[in-house]
Formats: C-alpha cells, structure tokens, sequence
C-alpha cells in the first residue's frame, strides 16, 4: 500500500488524471466529482484507504474481485474495461475537497462531460454525488436514481458518492445503486 505524507500529497493540486475508458464503447461510464490528492498521487480513480467505490463495485457483482482501493494496477484496469465500465469526472483538476470546486467549474464539466459522452456513446452514465449533478447540470430538484432526461443519448442515473466523507452511506447501500446502474447498462443481469 503507497504512503504519502500531507506534503507529498499537497504537490497534486491541481493535477488531472486521465481517464479510464478502452477502444470500444463502454457501457457504463461513472462519473466522479474530481480527482482528489490520492486519487491524483496514484493516478486511480477513486483511489483512497477510505473510499468505498472497488468494495462497492464487486459487493454490486460489477467486478468479479475486489480491486485495489490504494490504486489500481494495470490488470484491475483493463478487468474494468473488460466489464465495460469507464470512469471519467466532471472536473479534472485534483483537490483535498470537492468543496473546493466553483460552481462554474462544475458547469464547465458539466458541458466537457456532455462532449465526451456523446463521443463514447455508453448505454448508462452514472453522476456519483447529488449535490454536484444538480450544480452541474441545473436540476435543482433532482434526487439519486434514474433521471428523467438522458444524457448525451445515455440513460443518466445519480449515485451517492462513496467518499468515506459521506457518512449517509455504507459499503453495502452504495452496492445497491451501483447495481441498479450495472443492470441498465447491461453490464450484469437482473437476477
């Protein structure tokens, strides 16, 4: 497991990391807020001791083993692609906190995001934070689940976030919404 020190991380403000996506069109893309700083350091998505994404993800049968929460190395990569699942963000720069985007970042994401999707044509998107799809997107209203309107022609479903800063959840609830978006995209079956 990779170690980083405040400081070591600190030096990945404001980094990008790239995204996680094959040849072949995925079919489901999870969309996280941004990189934060561990994410950025091991060029991971979701990457962090306390995140709770890869346990959620073989919980929900999306993976067949649990990957790396630490970061992933290139056969957990291309096990995810395999599965047809791409992880991008709505906002590429790396901070210590979503908190530290601008609402305008979020929106400009938010049209980035609408670009690159309608490029991979996914079957499913799936936002994971709620407060950040209703800033980027405008619907102030919206809660978790299915949305009403698609998404660059992909069916858009908002998940919690699986930071361990969003006490409202567990490794299992998160499970069910993930799942939830893996049956749409067809990427396991409904059984």
């Amino acid at each position: 497991m990779p170690r980083f020190t405040q400081a070591q991380l600190r030096a990945f403000e404001g980094a990008h990391v790239a995204d996680l996506v094959g040849d072949e069109p995925p079919r489901l893309v999870v969309v996280g807020i941004n990189p934060g700083l561990w994410t950025a350091a091991t060029g991971t998505h979701f990457a962090h001791p306390s995140n709770r994404f890869y346990p959620a993800l073989f919980r929900a049968g999306i993976t067949e083993r649990e990957l790396d929460r630490h970061g992933l190395d290139d056969a957990d990569r291309a096990h995810l692609i395999e599965r047809g699942v791409a992880i991008t963000n709505l906002v590429a720069r790396a901070t210590a906190r979503a908190s530290e985007l601008t609402a305008d970042e979020l929106r400009t994401g938010a049209a980035g995001l609408v670009e690159k999707l309608a490029r991979w044509r996914p079957r499913v998107v799936a936002i994971a934070g709620i407060t950040a799809y209703r800033t980027a997107f405008g619907v102030r209203g919206a809660v978790t689940g299915v949305q009403p309107e698609p998404l660059a022609g992909a069916t858009c479903v908002v998940v919690p976030n699986p930071s361990g800063l969003n006490a409202h959840e567990t490794t299992d609830s998160l499970a069910v919404h993930y799942r939830e978006a893996a049956v749409l995209a067809g990427v396991v079956g409904s059984a």
